[in-house]
């Protein structure tokens, strides 16, 4: 494995940490809990042993370009649409009681 494959496998495991992050706090806080489980779902297409097996099942890989696409879309639906920083208040609030 070369090195630029270790720094994409670990930079698409990191995004896929942050969205399962971003997935939790969307379908336990907040008025949208069936976002949050898509925004999970989505968040199993940034693993590297599940892109595999995926592409093992599907004989398709997932472009790393799409892979960005759908990173940017993510966060672009989690802060701006979902508000997710009224939601981590409102889970900070929660957690402190």
């Amino acid at each position: 494995m070369t090195a630029s494959m270790k720094i994409g496998n670990l930079l698409s495991t990191l995004f896929g940490i942050l969205f399962i992050a971003i997935g939790l706090v969307n379908s336990f806080w907040g008025n949208d809990p069936f976002f949050g489980v898509f925004v999970l779902f989505l968040a199993l297409l940034f693993f590297p042993p599940f892109t595999r097996w995926l592409q093992a099942r599907i004989g398709f890989a997932i472009p790393a370009w799409l892979r960005v696409l759908l990173a940017l879309f993510i966060i672009w639906a989690a802060i701006g649409v979902g508000e997710l920083p009224d939601k981590i208040d409102l889970m900070l609030a929660d957690l402190k009681r």
